[in-house]
Order: C-alpha cells, then structure tokens, then sequence
C-alpha cells in the first residue's frame, strides 16, 4: 500500500489573495470547476434537446463497459474487480485534457459508454445533449455522496453526472533546486528572475483552462475572467515563458520531475503525491498551492447520450460509489473523495493529510473553474496561440 508523506508544513499557507472560492461546490455561487455561469443559464433556451432516459435494474449489464478516462486514473484493481463482479469485459480510452475528450465524443458514435468531465465541463455537455440523464434508481449508491457534493451548480440534481474525485491544480517542486522553503508562488514558473537555472526545466499542463487559470492567477485575475485585454494579457505571459518550458504536459508531468528532467512542474495534486510516493528520494519533492490562488476541481461520472451499453455505465457508477471501492480509489490515487461513507475506509494518513484534504483557509482562496460560454473558444485559441 502507498504511503503518504506530511505536506503540511509547505501547505500552511498565508493564502488571502484574489479568488473568494468556496469549501462546498454547492457554496461556490456562479462557480464550480465547472460551474453553470450567468452565459451557461442564458444559453439554457439555446441547448440541445436531452436525450431520453433508459430504464435499467441495479446491476444490469447490457454488454461490456467503454471507458473514457483521464490517464491513470483508477486503480486497476477496481476494474479487475468490476470485470469478475459483472462478468463483462472494460475496454479503457484516455485523454490529457477535457477539451481533448470533448471534441472526441461531439461528432456521436465514439462508442463510449462513460467519461470523467470537471465539472465546468459536465455543463458544457448537458447544454450540447451530450449526456444521458441517469436512472437515479439504479444508482442507490449515490445515498453516500457527501454533502458538499449534492448539488453542484453545473448540474443541481445530479441529473446527468455523479461526483468521482475532487482536488487542486499547483505546483510540485523538487526542493534540492528550488531550495527547502519554496514560496508558494506562481513565480516558480512565470517569473524568471526567480531562479534562473530552472530554465528548460520547468513544465506547464496542456490544458487551456488550466494553463490560463495559471497565468491569471499570477495576474491577479479571476480564472473565469471574461475581459479580453485580461485574457490577452495571460496568453502573453504564457507565451512569454513559453521558451523557458521543457514541456507542455498533462500526461506526465509528475514523471518528469521526479526523473529530473524537470524541477518545477504544474500539475493536479493527485498525481504528484503518487509521484513522490514512487521516487527514490520522496523528501526531495514537495507540492505547493500557489498563496496568487489557483484551482479546485471536482470531475464527475457522466455517460454519453448515445453510449451503446447504458446499463452497464450505471452499474459502473454504483460500483464505484460504494463506499469501500471509494476509499480504494482514493486510497491509490491520492485524491479527495466525494463518498462520505468511504471515509471510515480511507487510510487515516490520507484523510489526514492536509494536501489532500486543504483546511478552509486553503480552500478560501481557491476558484472552481466555470463554463464561460463563448469565451471557452477564446481560451482555447489563445492558449493555442501562446505555445505554439
């Protein structure tokens, strides 16, 4: 079993900068990683017409499970589990970024059954009639979904989507470069007077919400800023740093630090925990949440309109909201859970851990990326525009 190291001292952070996020989903008004925003609600008239709820037993199957994930995302025990508790076979798909997966499954027919948007995506979808609504009865298990999670503003009822995973998006650094208290800044990567044998070595996600969420951040903006001159201005700095990335990366970014190639990388905490965890020298690394702000994130199990085994895509659901398969996920993964009743399962030096489970005043200074409407083309163009 991996075994999480202290973070807290790194994260006991002095965090009273721009974003007023929230310590719920449901508490973050207009916002969510995802969140519905004042141009998703007007849209709302505009959005595709829904597609037909199917009618399926708990734990009917109706064929194997096509499973569209992020990259190394779900222990694969779990699946191994899921296959012998069905008796059907998982084909598994990845992608490095929600716009990546989107642009996939737009044209229909991509035979997926289930995806894993954040949230601002889970709006998107909904509004193009991309999702199917889910049969509530056969996913009992939903009755163990905390609090916070119920009732998320890109999806209020959970009509469509049921929480998987929830954390941050920041900085993991190796601290034999940066030094043994590294000043949780954006700096680190946008500011090249800091340190300047960090360059080449130094690693941004390839995601243009994130990215952007990142120079915004540093900026001073909100990271669902809708001013052009502002977006303009982070696109800027994105592109002004670009010379001094070794890499635009969402797949293994975690990896590139611990193997040296990099000592400065932005990525999901997640992923970094399991990173250090697997590194020869796990003392050397340590993850920052930038005090500028940053993300907090929730993605979220959805199955697509046209999935060509809806049934087995709500038995998967329920399976993993089971309160005991919520902990293993979370207890490989290293991210927060969204399973109240997996907590009694989770290794208390996971629920402990103060980078995985960020006190409120952590928390506070954090923002749920939203679905801004049109503005989402303009993120993607002038990230697009930045590293190239």
């Amino acid at each position: 079993m991996r075994k999480v190291f202290a973070l807290a001292a790194l994260l006991a952070l002095s965090v009273t900068a721009c974003s007023g996020g929230a310590t719920s989903v449901e508490e973050q008004a207009g916002g969510g990683d995802g969140a519905a925003s004042a141009a998703t609600q007007a849209a709302a008239s505009d959005a595709a017409p829904a597609p037909a709820a199917v009618q399926c037993e708990v734990g009917e199957v109706d064929g194997e499970l096509v499973l569209y994930n992020w990259t190394e995302y779900i222990d694969p025990e779990l699946i191994t589990k899921f296959k012998d508790e069905f008796g059907v076979d998982v084909v598994e798909d990845f992608y490095p970024s929600n716009e990546e997966m989107l642009a996939r499954v737009q044209g229909g027919s991509s035979g997926f059954d289930v995806v894993v948007p954040s949230d601002y995506m889970v709006g998107v979808m909904i509004e193009e009639g991309l999702l199917l609504p889910l049969n509530a009865d056969a996913i009992p298990n939903a009755g163990n979904i905390a609090d916070g999670f119920t009732s998320p503003p890109f999806d209020p009822e959970l009509a469509y989507s049921m929480p998987y995973q929830w954390g941050t998006t920041g900085i993991g650094v190796n601290l034999s470069v940066v030094g043994n208290n590294p000043d949780p800044t954006w700096g680190w990567i946008f500011d090249p007077q800091m340190d300047d044998q960090l360059n080449g070595r130094i690693s941004m996600l390839d995601d243009p919400r994130e990215a952007m969420a990142a120079a915004l951040s540093y900026l001073g903006y909100s990271i669902n800023s809708t001013d052009e001159a502002e977006l303009q201005e982070a696109a800027d700095l994105i592109a002004e740093t670009t010379d001094r990335l070794a890499a635009f990366d969402s797949d293994q970014f975690e990896d590139l630090l611990v193997s040296g190639e990099t000592a400065v990388a932005h990525g999901y905490s997640g992923d970094f925990f399991v990173g250090f965890d697997e590194a020869d020298n796990p003392d050397d690394y340590a993850y920052l949440v930038p005090e500028e702000g940053a993300v907090r994130w929730v993605d979220n199990m959805a199955i697509l309109a046209d999935a060509p085994h809806p049934c087995t895509a709500h038995a998967f659901i329920n399976f993993i909201l089971d309160a005991r398969n919520g902990a293993q996920l979370t207890n490989w993964n290293y991210f927060g859970s969204p399973n109240v009743a997996a907590e009694e399962f989770i290794e208390p030096d996971v629920l402990e851990d103060p980078a995985i489970y960020p006190p409120p005043d952590v928390l506070s200074n954090l923002e749920f990326i939203e679905n801004v409407g049109e503005t989402e083309r303009l993120y993607t163009d002038l990230f697009t525009e930045a590293k190239s």
